[in-house]
């Protein structure tokens, strides 16, 4: 028994330890160092200013703002109303085959998504597959201009991201009472009626969820929006990056990390708010 406690007192004395050095110290030090003054000598001067913060109201760098969100958002949208569909055929084909596609959804995790990126310019390239397959289907005169547009941005986070919508709404639909289903149509409700008034407000957590996990990590993957995008289609990721990189301005690059940590915390908060309400409905209708 004692050794059984102190193998626990250890791993919990890992853990702890391990985010406290690796987690809470580097975030603790972004926040202080968003508060203080670029220096060109040392990086960063001990002089308190709320400049960084301000800057970000700034209309260049808040109009690349506003441009991630509405590409995070556009492929979120597009991974939802994919994704949607196809887990709820995985959950509603036999117990046997699922674990076979689930398998099939995880197995792009084995390759690194830079590299996946990388070859998503070979589809979407003015003399790639996609354009030669068109124009040898005869559906085009002439290769599309994809790449370095929002549309290759677009794609390739749809691409990379599509996973993380798949498996929490599999995980959410799977759990779908059938029961429900049967009484509904019963009652003489339609197959749009079923979707919208049982399957959507029950399946609402894995929506939410996987959003979330499309979404946020959208705006930060800067190495899709360089290697598709260009110059002209930029993410908030971009902009910390060339901060810290290639700028040296570690301040700036901080109140934007910081600014971008706080958008998660308040979507992640509506989530929680969201998956509470809907337990007390479900349990009033109960």
């Amino acid at each position: 028994m004692n050794s059984t406690n102190g193998f626990r007192n250890l791993a919990i004395s890992l853990i702890v330890g391990w985010l406290l050095l690796f987690v809470f110290l580097p975030n603790l030090m972004i926040i202080a160092t968003s508060f203080l003054t670029r220096d060109h000598a040392s990086l960063v001067s001990l002089v308190f200013t709320l400049e960084n913060y301000a800057r970000l109201f700034d209309p260049l760098y808040f109009q690349v703002l506003w441009h991630s969100v509405f590409m995070a958002g556009t492929a979120t949208l597009i991974c939802l109303l994919v994704g949607y569909p196809f887990a709820f055929i995985i959950a509603q084909l036999p117990a046997r085959w699922r674990p076979f596609l689930l398998f099939l959804v995880i197995v792009p995790f084995w390759t690194n998504s830079l590299i996946r990126t990388y070859a998503l310019k070979v589809v979407l390239g003015t003399k790639g597959l996609l354009n030669n397959a068109l124009l040898g289907l005869g559906l085009i005169d002439q290769p599309l201009r994809i790449m370095f547009t929002e549309v290759a941005v677009i794609i390739g986070l749809v691409y990379i991201l599509l996973p993380f919508m798949i498996l929490p709404l599999y995980s959410a639909i799977e759990k779908l009472d059938g029961r429900l289903l049967e009484a509904a149509r019963d009652l003489g409700a339609g197959a749009w009626s079923r979707l919208v008034r049982v399957i959507l407000p029950l399946t609402m957590p894995g929506i939410v969820a996987g959003c979330l996990l499309v979404f946020l990590p959208a705006m930060g993957m800067f190495y899709i929006s360089d290697l598709l995008g260009g110059a002209k289609n930029l993410l908030i990721g971009n902009i910390i990056k060339t901060q810290f990189l290639n700028i040296r301005d570690w301040p700036f690059g901080s109140a934007t990390s910081v600014t971008l940590t706080v958008l998660m915390a308040a979507l992640i908060f509506v989530y929680y708010r969201a998956g509470k309400l809907l337990n007390k409905k479900v349990s009033i209708d109960d």
